[in-house]
């Protein structure tokens, strides 16, 4: 199976070629020629198999250049249970009509880790089936959870470096320590003055550099990409939400071919593209909910078929979601419209900060997906109601989704069962998730774990423990027309 462009370029490249890359030399991003299909035989052996089984299979139908054997290897060492304490996306059953799909129980407690555990292992054979020489430098930008993951994951991997840059303001205390504490020697972490969109804009900059690319060339380093804009962190996602269904099939709570509603709550769209992904295969997926938080620039897209990121940027307790530039909703775009518009769009994007799509395209994407949104004060209320009433602890993220979930399913009463993605532990955002709780602030935002464990009996996930005990390394904080030449610094090429 071959990639191409989601713009139209002359990329023709294989699944090893697309996630050495990352991005497409027209700026698009890769997509598959074709999407394989998923029917009701495969599910049932998918039932039968395990997390790291079912990952290397899924896989397998996507990166047809790398052997079942090569992906079954690296993805039982990528989920491995000493790395997925609790299991890998487990589903745990809030009442009759709603299952939480929980995502978060990996290295860094958050839902990267479900495909950043197994993307490093992806690139390293991508080089080597490449037969690439040259250093892979991975840049990512950040809203949080992607660049400690990205960082865990990468860390003293063999012909790899990796740069994570993100708002410094924007994270919460815990995501911001996860980060300046990271340890290997082949990662570096940097703090830029602006928000996650100015991060991101300026990684997708470096990227179409070409004079920075060729210097970089001369001296044994190439760019490559850990965010969900490379095809290698977004096909691992496609797998959890097949898992999902199995076990649904397999706990007896719906039957084989039965449909469901899935409710994801996302920014960069990558994680609820990649459900969608999944219904493109073949599985029984209804509805697609795409929920947000105060920057609701997709529900607003989805309901008037108008992206217009010329708007407030609200800072929010739920800051992975804090995003107006939506990457991989472009993938969308390319499926539903082809590569010609979507580059018309993408450029339209570019220069005027807004494009509007057709009727026929605005028919499909109301086929297919609702768009739907919660406030601060809602998610403060979600998190409380759920704890108090359901007896289960979620975070700021969560909330988001399970409001929008119940807001689809009291206007829609269409008997489905409702599975709704859990992207992170509450621990990681506890001091909001404690003030929810309570109505009162934590002490710090530090001290908020301690406090939240003892006012739910509830316990601090491994990887967030004595994280305030931890060296800090990484101080450097930067304007956001600086990333550049912080990258030169990094690799020894600048001043």
């Amino acid at each position: 199976m071959n990639y191409i462009s989601t713009r139209g370029g002359k990329d023709l490249v294989s699944a090893a070629g697309a996630i050495k890359q990352g991005l497409a030399s027209d700026g698009g991003l890769f997509m598959p020629e074709e999407i394989p299909s998923l029917d009701q035989g495969s599910v049932a052996k998918l039932c039968e198999m395990s997390y790291p089984e079912r990952a290397a299979y899924i896989l397998s139908l996507f990166l047809t250049d790398y052997t079942y054997e090569e992906l079954l290897s690296d993805c039982e060492k990528a989920y491995a249970p000493d790395r997925f304490v609790g299991g890998a996306a487990p589903i745990h059953k809030l009442n009759d009509d709603t299952f939480v799909l929980e995502l978060w129980h990996g290295p860094t407690s958050a839902f990267k880790d479900m495909a950043l555990q197994i993307m490093p292992r992806l690139l390293s054979a991508a080089l080597k089936k490449t037969e690439e020489k040259r250093t892979a430098f991975i840049l990512v930008a950040t809203s949080g959870d992607t660049g400690k993951a990205a960082l865990e994951g990468y860390r003293d991997v063999d012909g790899v470096k990796i740069m994570v840059f993100y708002p410094v303001d924007g994270v919460s205390r815990v995501q911001k320590l996860q980060m300046a504490t990271q340890l290997g020697e082949n990662v570096s972490v940097c703090a830029i003055e602006g928000n996650f969109d100015d991060a991101q804009t300026g990684v997708k900059k470096i990227f179409s550099d070409r004079e920075m690319a060729e210097l970089l060339d001369k001296n044994g380093v190439f760019f490559s990409s850990a965010n969900s804009i490379n095809w290698g962190r977004l096909a691992p996602q496609i797998v959890y939400y097949v898992s999902a269904y199995c076990d649904l099939i397999n706990s007896g709570e719906i039957i084989a071919g039965e449909m469901i509603d899935v409710t994801v709550p996302t920014g960069n769209f990558g994680n609820i593209f990649a459900a969608y992904i999944a219904k493109m295969m073949g599985l029984p997926i209804n509805r697609l909910v795409c929920a947000s938080n105060k920057n609701n620039i997709l529900t607003d897209f989805l309901a008037t078929g108008t992206y217009d990121r010329n708007r407030a940027f609200h800072t929010t307790m739920s800051p992975s979601m804090d995003i107006l530039i939506s990457s991989n909703l472009e993938r969308l775009l390319y499926v539903m419209s082809g590569a010609g518009n979507t580059a018309e769009l993408m450029k339209k994007l570019n220069t005027e900060g807004c494009y509007t799509v057709d009727a026929a395209l605005k028919a499909k994407l109301d086929e297919h997906f609702t768009g739907l949104f919660c406030d601060e004060e809602n998610t403060a209320l979600e998190i409380k109601r759920t704890f108090n009433e359901d007896k289960y602890l979620i975070d700021t993220h969560t909330a988001v989704g399970l409001n929008c979930a119940k807001q689809y399913m009291a206007k829609n009463r269409d008997g489905l069962k409702m599975v709704v993605a859990s992207t992170a532990s509450p621990y990681k955002f506890a001091s909001d998730v404690y003030k929810s709780i309570t109505d009162k602030a934590p002490a710090d935002e530090l001290s908020a774990l301690e406090e939240l464990k003892a006012l739910t009996s509830t316990e601090i996930p491994y990887p967030l423990k004595d994280i305030d005990k931890r060296e800090v390394r990484f101080k450097t904080v930067i304007e956001k027309q600086d990333m550049s030449a912080q990258v030169l610094r990094t690799l020894g090429l600048g001043d």
